[in-house]
């Protein structure tokens, strides 16, 4: 193997350590990594480095940032069309709607006019002695205004199936129950399009910002929610996700692990009366992902708080979905958000203009283990450790040990003479 040197004259020239950098014509092939596990790798580089924006998962107004491609298996989507039909794009859904009642009047106009031609009645339309499939149908347009007429059951009784047709009969029974079939999936498709709740979490909102501060002396992430409908949410609940990619011990990479965001699951406090604006509180604890994140090392972690709002509307009973996240620059370090409920004349009142306001507060800059720790020091004096402790418990003994034998006689000896002294 073949190695080239460089040297730096520069640095030779001027006494300092000198340089080398080492070419190798031997290229090393690195194992192909998703695109995302490449980003998210560590780099060295250069603290003057222009930040790396960060990709939303989850954006603002509640849509997933992720997009679905190189599926093979489109045939899945057939099987579940109805599905399919509903999450499309209001254009095409109606597009779809308009499509299928109009090639299925021309498909049976076109079975119609067939049947005329072959019995033929465009023949003797003229002839009052010949009795058609259908009357007065003299073409296709005439052909497909009949099948129109019996898969609407608009009948205006201008064009009539005679009892002379009995093939006209059997296509009659099969148009009406195909219709009827069209009717029920293209009416049920359209309803529980419109009927869908998405719009219902427009009127759910969550503030711009989440905050960090210090509620009942322990160090808390808030972020506020609120509805702006008079209907309520009912059985609403909060959830929270941190979003963050993780290497594991085995060296594994995990991209966008999701790590639960404890936000009074087990107290019940994730279950809310959103009759006004409530601030959902997440303490940072020992079990908290946040535990060791201060205010210095915020801005520099890559992570997004994702937070779900479910219920129920009270008006239709159908599941309501609301969500929205909250990235580093997205969280104010030592901030309280304004209060919004006042006390009027005989009943409460919200600003929503002060929904999304802030105010700073004073706030340790130290992360919740530091501040853990120190509280601990803290309660114990200064001089106390542990093997001072130990070093105290092991002199008593010693000395209680090391006592003399006469001065165990003579406490026997006191002992005694006071039992004496009492028995007198």
């Amino acid at each position: 193997m073949a190695f080239v040197c460089k040297l730096n004259p520069t640095n030779v020239l001027e006494g300092d350590s000198m340089d080398q950098d080492v070419e190798s014509p031997v290229a090393i092939h690195q194992p192909k990594l998703p695109k995302q596990a490449r980003d998210d790798l560590p780099r060295h580089v250069s603290r003057d480095r222009t930040k790396r924006k960060i990709q939303r998962y989850v954006r603002k107004d509640g849509k997933c940032n992720v997009h679905h491609g190189n599926v093979r298996e489109t045939y899945r989507y057939l099987t579940d069309i109805f599905t399919t039909l509903v999450d499309l794009k209001w254009r095409f859904n109606l597009l779809i709607f308009v499509m299928v009642y109009t090639v299925t009047w021309l498909f049976f106009g076109m079975i119609w006019w067939l049947i005329a031609y072959i019995r033929g009645d465009m023949d003797h339309v003229e002839d009052p002695s010949w009795t058609p499939c259908v009357t007065n149908l003299n073409g296709f347009v005439s052909a497909f205004l009949f099948s129109i007429e019996t898969e609407t059951t608009i009948g205006y009784g201008y064009r009539v199936i005679t009892d002379k047709c009995p093939e006209g009969i059997v296509l009659l029974l099969i148009q009406s129950v195909l219709g009827s079939i069209v009717n029920a999936f293209m009416v049920g498709c359209m309803f529980v399009k419109i009927s869908q709740p998405k719009k219902r979490a427009e009127t759910l909102v969550f503030s711009t910002h989440a905050v960090i501060s210090m509620r009942d002396g322990k160090l808390c992430l808030m972020f506020r929610v609120g509805d702006l409908r008079n209907s309520h949410i009912v059985e609403a609940s909060i959830r929270a996700k941190l979003i963050k990619s993780k290497q594991t011990s085995e060296g594994e990479f995990i991209p966008l692990n999701q790590t639960d965001i404890n936000v009074g699951y087990y107290t019940g406090d994730d279950r809310l009366f959103l009759v006004s604006p409530l601030i959902i509180s997440h303490e940072i604890n020992q079990q908290s992902p946040f535990w060791e994140i201060s205010k210095a090392q915020l801005p520099k972690e890559e992570l997004e708080i994702v937070v779900i709002l479910e219920g129920m509307v009270e008006a239709t009973g159908m599941t309501c979905q609301a969500r929205s996240s909250y990235i580093t620059s997205e969280i104010l370090w030592g901030y309280r958000f304004t209060p919004v409920l006042t006390l009027e004349d005989g009943f409460y009142e919200v600003d929503y203009n002060s929904f999304h306001e802030t105010y700073e507060t004073s706030t340790p800059s130290l992360s919740a283990k530091e501040l853990a720790e120190l509280a601990s020091r803290a309660e114990l004096p200064l001089s106390w450790s542990v093997s001072s402790k130990l070093n105290q418990h092991a002199e008593l003994e010693t000395e209680e040990e090391e006592k003399s034998p006469e001065e165990q006689t003579e406490r026997n000896g006191d002992v005694a003479n006071l039992e004496n002294e009492s028995k007198v």
